[in-house]
């Protein structure tokens, strides 16, 4: 008969194995929506700073596509929402020098670009910082004051619920008969098939890029409904696709925008609420995809950023960074840090508890010496198995992502002076082949190491079964030639993301009692019998440690 105790139970939960990583379509967590919400400027500031006004094309276009509407008696009052670093209106006031443009973007870095820009004047530019989903248009711009509005691959980057707001928000200062020109990613493009694969899905049609920018992709009828339910008149509506190949990558791109002009006037409906509707399908042959733009409408591959194969299509960019800790200097290659927080892995950079790890065991060679080391969750950088390297019998570093497992060895194989004493191998925890191939390396472990890996909760049993299986059995008691401590596990991270009482409960169950902690919280840690307040005599910590929130915790077998 099957038991169904508690202890059976907890056993059964224990041994579970857990996907550690997300699964493909979870998507993005509610905690990163709120923080690419909250923080939609400053990855724009970012975006800007990184590529100044050489990312996007000037759209000489526009010039072709809606020219007309900028002919007539008198000069046009034009506004340019989100006008990023001037690609729009500079163009446009070279072909129309009477037409006065107001040109607002909510990233200051952008109007910092357009005000340095060699044809910006005050007399005929006013360029400004405004966002269209808060700040009041009408105080910047006087009310019906406008003739045409240009949105030019702006409101994708804007929240749909949010919107509305947009839209509201331009109605107050566009004149009666007044236009806006239209023009943004849509659905099916290539851009947002990528995405779709990368599983970096905000909600319905809306994603965010390696860069934290995001992007709405718009059907015809989304769009029809956005403008018309705000009060705008739907004048005509195009979807446009485009093939583009890349032959040096041997690539086939389909490019899909969507445009429209929408009029102000109320009860408007320029087609007697029929769109019209057209899909351009043509084929460009080029050996780069960068530059394509051709003279009529349908050649034309603008798509803003989405002609930048940089990107959706290649892996995200790498940087080297340089870490020093006493003598030893590495040079550790990780992901750039514009693309770090959407990396499904978060061993794809160096953490502060590394760091702190890394100096103690370079100021405290004992720690490692002549003994055999198992980094667990080490990532890309692998610093602190390099350091232990210098001084241990073995390391082996281990990680559970393939990807941070191939920087890890780059990093080693450029770095590490002790090759022969470092080994690298894959480690989810709970993975009983993996743990199998790791034994036969070495049967057993006097120091277990890891840095923030206790920060997902479902993560801490595998954490310590694994432990258990992989540290040294050695005796403690068996009698030896030189007294020797015994075999320990030791966890450093930052106290927000972990929760200690459920460490040293997943600790007991495997066996593991909590020594020492540090900082610890009573005097009696620093007497001549602690372990590690002789780790930081020779440390100057303010320093070495980031982070108040730092802790350390020293676990030996019960």
């Amino acid at each position: 008969m099957e038991s169904n105790s508690p202890e059976s139970v907890e056993q059964q939960a224990a041994t579970t194995k857990i996907q550690i990583y997300p699964t493909p379509n979870s998507g993005i967590s509610p905690f990163w929506r709120e923080k690419y919400e909250r923080d939609a400027k400053k990855y724009w500031d970012v975006f800007y700073k990184r590529h100044q006004d050489k990312f996007f094309k000037d759209r000489h276009y526009l010039d072709k596509e809606w020219g007309r509407y900028f002919t007539g008696a008198g000069g046009k009052v034009h506004l340019e929402v989100g006008c990023g670093a001037g690609n729009t209106i500079f163009p446009l006031r070279a072909t129309y020098p009477d037409v006065f443009v107001h040109a607002c973007d909510f990233s200051q870095r952008a109007i910092s670009l357009v005000k340095s820009h060699k044809e910006y004047t005050e007399t005929f530019i006013n360029a400004f910082v405004c966002d269209l989903t808060s700040n009041d248009l009408s105080k910047q711009i006087a009310p019906s004051s406008v003739d045409i509005v240009t949105m030019i691959f702006v409101l994708s980057a804007v929240s749909p619920e949010k919107m509305p707001l947009v839209m509201q928000n331009i109605r107050k200062v566009l004149k009666p008969n007044g236009l806006v020109l239209f023009r943004d990613y849509a659905t099916g493009d290539l851009a947002q098939e990528r995405l779709i694969c990368k599983d970096q899905k905000i909600s319905e049609n809306f994603y965010v890029r390696g860069d934290g920018t995001r992007a709405f992709y718009f059907s015809d009828e989304y769009l029809r409904h956005l403008f018309e339910d705000n009060g705008f008149g739907t004048e005509e509506i195009e979807l446009c696709c485009k093939q583009v190949e890349n032959r040096s990558r041997e690539l086939i791109m389909n490019r899909r925008w969507i445009q429209g002009v929408f009029s102000s006037k109320a009860g408007s409906n320029g087609l007697d609420n029929l769109c019209k509707e057209t899909l351009h399908t043509k084929s460009v042959e080029n050996g780069d995809t960068e530059g394509v733009t051709h003279n009529n409408h349908t050649e034309d591959v603008d798509i803003s950023e989405g002609v930048a194969i940089d990107m959706f299509g290649v892996t995200p960019s790498e940087d080297e960074v340089d870490v020093t800790f006493g003598n030893l200097n590495f040079k550790i290659k990780v992901v750039s840090k514009e693309y770090q927080h959407t990396c499904k892995s978060t061993g794809l950079m160096i953490w502060e508890s590394a760091r702190l790890m890394a100096s103690i065991l370079v100021e405290n060679p004992s720690i490692t010496s002549g003994k055999r080391v198992l980094e667990l969750g080490c990532g890309c950088a692998g610093i602190c198995s390099m350091v232990a390297a210098e001084y241990a019998h073995l390391v082996v570093a281990t990680d559970g992502d393939p990807k941070a497992l191939d920087l890890l060895s780059q990093n080693i194989a450029k770095n590490t002076t002790k090759p022969d004493k470092l080994l690298v191998s894959p480690l989810q925890w709970g993975n009983n082949d993996h743990i199998e191939a790791i034994k036969k390396l070495n049967s057993g472990f006097d120091i277990i190491l890891g840095t923030d890996v206790t920060y997902i909760p479902e993560a801490i049993l595998p954490l310590f079964e694994t432990a258990q299986k992989l540290i040294s059995s050695k005796d403690a008691t068996e009698q030896r030639s030189e007294p020797e401590p015994e075999a320990a596990l030791i966890l450093c991270h930052i106290l927000r993301r972990v929760d200690e009482p459920s460490i040293i409960s997943a600790a007991a169950r495997y066996g593991f009692k909590l020594v020492e902690r540090w900082p610890s919280e009573s005097e009696s840690s620093s007497d001549a019998q602690s372990i590690m307040s002789c780790w930081f005599c020779k440390m100057n910590l303010k320093d070495i440690i980031p982070s108040t929130a730092l802790s350390i915790m020293y676990f030996q077998k019960a």
